[in-house]
């Protein structure tokens, strides 16, 4: 501000005045600059907000991000929302801790509130009211992994890789795979309305199902002809290498001389169920699966099993449902062995998770590698290609034909007759 025409005009017997108005002046100036510059600043720069009355916020040393937005948003939404003083401070946190966990671009890393987790719990033991489908969801939609076997699902001809658009009105698309899983269960004997769109349908497909209690199943087998053993292994289960034993144990009165491995819609389960099965089939101490961290390193399964099993011709099937476990068990059996696989391309679930518990009972599970097979196949997304592709059409299904199980009789037939 330029002083001189107001000082030219103050007559010189008025000192006093002229000194205390531009000491004024300069003061007023000085006031609005700063003020001006702090308005500034405060716009092009984060607020470093002092919290109190809030529990372990101090974030490991590690950590260059500012946490002061986090807060400053936090307290905008606390101060300024319409609603903000009715908002659960706790329900605020689950909320910020899931949109972390949906936003890094895994569908397996999820959280679940001391609620949510109690339920995943009691899913784990394996026994529940629903529609009997395995889901995941991928690229924001809700995609079936897989039908459990003589379920509502299966019954109602729900296929792996059918998308669930919505579930009674209830629109999917976003949806994690344990928010779909809560809409979909509910009370045995109430009723579910599934909108699905399948690839090589023209349009949505509606389907009505009843829920009943899911009681995950092991093993079925039976003799085809009087030379080859049909297994079906359903599930990756705790109580599988059991039932297995008692299978193989059984069906060996039979002196099978090949074998099919079903693993069609298998959905997987425990890593190391996959590995104690995978001892039927291969040399002791042979790798099954291999784990890669995202520092690079790696952790080994070996097999540690009988290897009763090794020497007898034996085909796999799979298919879009196969997945996680029974894709390390195929994998393995094909790397060693040579096992040929039957069937189309397998789902390709293959990374691991890891479940952390939470001090207040909530949970994290978060994926922390990679499962690749004995050769360095890696699971995840692609899947295992197969040697013979076939695929059962609908026309088989109405004549009770499965074309890609015949195929695999086909194959071990023509095994059998070559160690003659």
């Amino acid at each position: 501000m330029n002083l001189n025409p107001i000082i030219e005009k103050i007559k010189a017997n008025k000192k006093n005045i002229i000194i205390g108005c531009l000491a004024a002046i300069i003061a007023v100036s000085a006031t609005f600059a700063a003020f001006y510059g702090g308005y500034t600043i405060g716009q092009n720069t984060t607020k470093n907000i002092k919290i109190t009355g809030v529990a372990d916020i101090t974030p490991g040393s590690d950590v260059s991000a500012d946490f002061g937005i986090f807060w400053q948003a936090w307290n905008k939404i606390k101060q300024d929302y319409l609603h903000g003083k009715d908002l659960k401070e706790e329900d605020m946190v689950y909320a910020a801790i899931k949109g972390l966990a949906e936003n890094i671009g895994d569908p397996y890393t999820t959280f679940f509130s001391p609620e949510d987790a109690k339920k995943f719990g009691e899913d784990v033991d394996g026994k529940f009211g629903g529609i009997g489908a395995e889901l995941s969801d991928q690229n924001g939609s809700v995609v079936v992994v897989a039908p459990l076997e003589n379920t509502p699902a299966s019954r109602a001809g729900i296929k792996a890789k059918d998308i669930i658009i919505k579930v009674d009105d209830i629109d999917m698309y976003g949806k994690t795979t344990e928010e779909a899983v809560k809409i979909i269960r509910g009370e045995p004997n109430t009723k579910v309305k599934l909108i699905i769109a399948r690839e090589g349908l023209d349009g949505p497909l509606e389907v009505e199902l009843t829920r009943e209690i899911i009681e995950i199943p092991n093993i079925k087998w039976r003799m085809e002809g009087d030379r080859i053993l049909y297994l079906k292994l359903q599930s990756f289960s705790q109580t599988a290498p059991y039932s297995f034993y008692k299978t193989v144990i059984e069906a060996s009165e039979n002196n099978p001389r090949g074998m099919v491995l079903d693993l069609r819609n298998d959905p997987g389960g425990y890593l190391e169920v996959a590995v104690n099965i995978a001892g039927w089939f291969v040399d002791k101490g042979e790798v099954v699966v291999r784990e890669r961290y995202a520092s690079g390193e790696e952790t080994v399964y070996r097999s540690y099993g009988n290897e009763a099993l090794k020497d007898l011709p034996i085909v796999v099937l799979v298919n879009g449902g196969t997945a996680s476990a029974s894709e390390i068990l195929a994998g393995a059996m094909r790397d060693h062995n040579g096992t040929e696989l039957v069937g189309t391309q397998t789902f390709g679930k293959g990374t691991v998770q890891t479940l952390e518990e939470l001090k207040d009972g909530s949970m994290l599970k978060i994926t922390i590698a990679n499962w690749m097979t004995p050769n360095g196949t890696v699971l995840e997304g692609e899947g295992l290609s197969v040697d013979h592709e076939i695929e059962n059409t609908e026309s088989d299904a109405e004549n009770g034909r499965d074309a890609e199980l015949e195929k695999a009789l086909e194959i071990i037939e023509a095994q059998i007759g070559e160690q003659k």
